[in-house]
């Protein structure tokens, strides 16, 4: 979601509360579903509606619970960080912010026009934002429409034919 907010409006997710975000995000998960799948894996039958203390499942549904309560709350920095890039962050000023977007989309601007392009890109490759942004790294005597396989064109393609 990150990678494509600012192509959708133009703007950047704070970077810094987004990784606090992925971490509580991420500590939550795994406390709520890696200790439900220690509990199967000890033996805890599924869908009872009550379990005896006898079990030993109690300590570990409670952990799993408390990683359940901190994955929800994990969802609040995310919105407060959309709330807050909608209401106050810089447009963004370059195609690709990220600086290695390889589909078209990262071609054109941010957020795009309605029309996305009034003429295409050249396309020389399967990465032809990349190519446009990074010109040295891009395939050099490449007919268009060619295709690459491996690291050279097909026959047909140098050939003059279609693919």
């Amino acid at each position: 979601f990150y990678f494509w907010w600012p192509k959708l409006t133009g703007k950047m997710l704070d970077e810094r509360l987004g990784k606090f975000q992925f971490w509580l995000l991420f500590i939550g998960f795994q406390l709520t579903f890696l200790i439900q799948h220690w509990l199967g894996v000890a033996g805890m039958p599924r869908r009872y509606a009550d379990y005896l203390a006898s079990d030993g499942f109690e300590v570990m549904n409670i952990v799993s619970s408390v990683g359940s309560i901190i994955l929800a709350v994990s969802f609040l920095p995310f919105l407060w960080n959309v709330y807050r890039t909608w209401r106050h962050a810089p447009k963004v000023e370059v195609d690709d912010p990220w600086g290695w977007g390889g589909s078209l989309e990262w071609a054109t601007s941010c957020p795009p026009p309605r029309h996305n392009f009034t003429t295409l890109p050249p396309i020389r490759s399967e990465r032809p934002a990349f190519d446009l942004h990074h010109p040295e790294l891009a395939p050099k005597n490449m007919p268009v429409g060619a295709q690459v396989v491996g690291d050279k064109p097909t026959a047909d393609a140098l050939a003059g034919g279609k693919e």
